[in-house]
């Protein structure tokens, strides 16, 4: 037997062994199995930060609204009440923005833009329209917090937008009017 028959042969007895064909599919699906299983995680302890955001913002309006933070109280005063609710942002007083605005009743618009939220890549900090308004006056306030995301496949597997410092932003908004004094 010359070289190269010997060669054909081994070759034909390795394409036609079938042992080891489970683990190239193991291999195959693994990848994909876990990447749904992460973002799953992902967006369901992403749901549970906005509805905690949510309900800290709801107590805190409900403070604002009948003037448990006193009358004129300032955005530090307002975010520490929100980050005293807020459960799962243990970084909440430098990871939360709040935001308040009068609505005008004449044309019944309130915040135009996008929410700020915390830039964690540079220490400037943007000024914040915070206006709790007078008597009987429909305010809208609004909180943004960035949070870091638990896995680094999960800007892939939920399609999350990432800013620079790699986090996702997340906000909640609420309306309510003033209560007389």
């Amino acid at each position: 037997m010359t070289r190269l028959h010997r060669l054909r042969q081994r070759l034909r007895g390795f394409v036609q062994a079938d042992h080891g064909s489970v683990t190239l599919d193991f291999v195959l699906v693994l990848p994909v199995v876990l990447t749904i299983l992460l973002a799953s995680f992902e967006a369901g302890y992403s749901m549970l930060r906005l509805v905690m955001l949510e309900r800290a913002l709801d107590i805190t309006v409900r403070d604002l609204r009948v003037g448990a933070l006193g009358t004129a109280p300032t955005h530090n005063q307002v975010r520490a009440r929100f980050c005293e609710q807020a459960t799962l942002m243990p970084a909440c007083m430098t990871e939360a923005k709040l935001e308040m605005q009068v609505i005008d009743r004449n044309t019944w618009t309130g915040f135009t833009t996008t929410p700020t939220c915390v830039d964690r890549t540079t220490t400037i900090e943007p000024a914040l329209n915070f206006t709790q308004g007078g008597t009987n006056e429909v305010v809208t306030i609004r909180a943004c917090a960035v949070f870091d995301p638990f896995f680094p496949t999960t800007k892939w597997g939920l399609r999350l937008d990432l800013d620079a410092s790699g986090g996702y932003q997340l906000a909640a908004m609420s309306a309510f009017v003033n209560e007389p004094r």
